[in-house]
């Protein structure tokens, strides 16, 4: 059962490539995982000027919290309409 209750919507912003983001996400999923799969989509929408990298993190532009890259959405506390930062 996949409806959209099962996702959140985000504002990413992406400082290195001045862009923000409306994304989807779905809340089952680790932070890790999420971070990989923005990290390729925005590669393939960038042609490549937003390059494939392994130490990238997610932070609440909020608070500057770092979330936990070992937990879901829902455990990290990833609400509807939160201002995500992948640095």
């Amino acid at each position: 059962m996949n409806n959209n209750n099962n996702k959140v919507c985000v504002d990413l912003i992406v400082p290195s490539i001045e862009e923000r983001y409306n994304v989807f996400i779905p809340v089952n999923k680790k932070t890790i995982e999420i971070i990989f799969l923005l990290n390729k989509a925005i590669n393939d929408m960038t042609d490549g000027n937003f390059p494939m990298l392994d130490s990238l993190s997610l932070i609440n532009a909020n608070d500057g919290t770092v979330y936990d890259t070992g937990s879901t959405f829902l455990e990290n506390n990833i609400l509807n309409g939160a201002k995500l930062i992948l640095l």
